[in-house]
């Protein structure tokens, strides 16, 4: 059953591309709500297998699929909402505060299936589905998709007097709409000067939004998303990314067992500390990548630092507890930071990649070809462990290291593109400009 999950997500790994494609097409507060509200009901389902004793294994592999199947609306949905509204400057960071989500999900997760796992092992699907299909009613009552749709209007005309920011003022000059000149404004600008709904500019003064200008145009091709520059390589390194990831998530409880003899319980709750790593990483990430204004190189530099940390850990863990706590904090955010950094702030960046001219349509496809690239390696990763381990941990150690030269091979090319010519290996946002 260990390698179900992995098996599984290999199966429906390709669809997460399809479903970003579908979500380009439909409002994402009802697509994110429908994939809410079917995780939760297909998770819960798989533990109410125990309460009704039943013992088909076709019964929990149709689950587990289809189950995977819906849970793939959910990630190109939230990152495609949180890029309108947030621009390119401080993405890294918000981003990377607001993915701590998916490790403290990751401890939660953890925490609820051992604390049942002895006793009830129903209750450790039961309870999480559950919590998913009550956050799914929370995103339909309260997700705001975009600026747009609380009066950050991409055609907002105000009155009376411009807007004064300390002692700089920002004087908004007439826009002619047809003209080719003319430049969209960051969203996270144009909230900040109507955040309180009092701020106010000059009548001939119009604001214009990344996408509006293209609001009209077709939602990008699966081929068309794949040529924008970069996106491939972020795909590929996020294969391996995350297969390093994935493995430690399925594998590392049954590790501390074998390793500091602990039982389930104490090894699932020690297991955690990898996920408390990851949020600092993945913030750590996305500080050093805003502040450098280069992804690639970033992640290149904490996967360079984390094939050492690996095999440091095969070691030293097997000195202690307090070793093994150590190594697992710092094991984490080496292996999460770029993970995180290119499911988040560098699938923004590409989806809104300056080649794309202001078309609105293309980030959620962008994201889940990143992110459906990266699930074949969480498929691959717990598979690969599950047939090295009996030879030894060792072994294991030496395929993740191996996988994490792999992912900063492929992000080589776009490293030298970025110390070459800054700001060019993610594409910048056509910026802000005042006539």
């Amino acid at each position: 059953m260990a390698r179900l999950p992995a098996g599984i997500r290999f199966i429906i790994s390709f669809s997460r591309d399809q479903c970003g494609i579908i979500g380009e097409r439909l409002p994402i507060r009802y697509y994110l709500t429908f994939g809410m509200l079917a995780s939760g009901a297909f998770t819960a389902l798989f533990g109410l297998g125990y309460f009704y004793n039943i013992h088909s294994f076709g019964f929990y592999v149709v689950t587990q699929v289809i189950n995977g199947l819906v849970q793939t609306t959910g990630w190109p949905s939230v990152v495609t909402c949180l890029g309108n509204w947030f621009g390119k400057g401080r993405r890294g960071l918000i981003m990377g505060v607001w993915n701590s989500h998916t490790s403290v999900g990751n401890i939660l997760g953890s925490l609820i299936a051992g604390y049942w796992v002895s006793t009830c092992w129903g209750l450790s699907f039961v309870v999480p589905g559950a919590i998913v299909a009550a956050m799914g009613i929370v995103c339909f009552l309260f997700l705001i998709e975009h600026p747009n749709d609380v009066r950050c209007s991409s055609t907002l005309v105000t009155h009376s007097k411009g807007y004064e920011n300390g002692t700089n003022r920002l004087r908004l000059q007439k826009q002619i709409l047809k003209s080719e000149k003319n430049k969209p404004l960051d969203p996270e600008m144009q909230c900040l000067l109507l955040s309180d709904g009092k701020g106010s500019i000059h009548p001939n003064h119009v604001v214009i939004l990344p996408g509006d200008g293209g609001s009209g145009t077709a939602a990008i091709s699966f081929t068309g998303a794949l040529k924008i520059p970069g996106v491939i390589e972020f795909s590929l390194c996020l294969l391996f990314a995350k297969l390093v990831s994935y493995t430690f998530l399925f594998w590392l409880p049954l590790y501390i067992t074998n390793v500091d003899h602990l039982d389930a319980k104490k090894a699932g709750e020690l297991s955690t500390l990898f996920d408390v790593g990851g949020i600092f990483g993945g913030i750590l990430a996305g500080v050093i990548s805003d502040r450098l204004e280069k992804r690639a190189s970033t992640c290149g530099l904490m996967l360079l630092l984390a094939a050492p940390t690996l095999y440091i850990f095969s070691t030293v863990s097997k000195m202690g507890l307090e070793a093994t706590i150590a190594m697992l904090l710092l094991s984490g955010a080496l292996v999460s930071g770029p993970y995180t950094l290119i499911t988040t702030a560098v699938s923004a960046d590409l989806g809104t990649h300056k080649s794309l001219k202001g078309n609105a349509h293309a980030l959620s496809t962008v994201t889940a070809i990143i992110d459906g690239t990266g699930s074949v390696g969480a498929a691959l990763g717990p598979l690969l462990a599950g047939l090295l381990s009996p030879s030894g941990w060792s072994n294991v150690f030496y395929m993740l290291m191996f996988a994490d030269a792999c992912a900063l091979l492929f992000l080589i090319r776009l490293i030298h593109k970025e110390l070459s010519c800054p700001g060019s290996a993610t594409g910048d946002q056509v910026p802000f400009k005042e006539q």
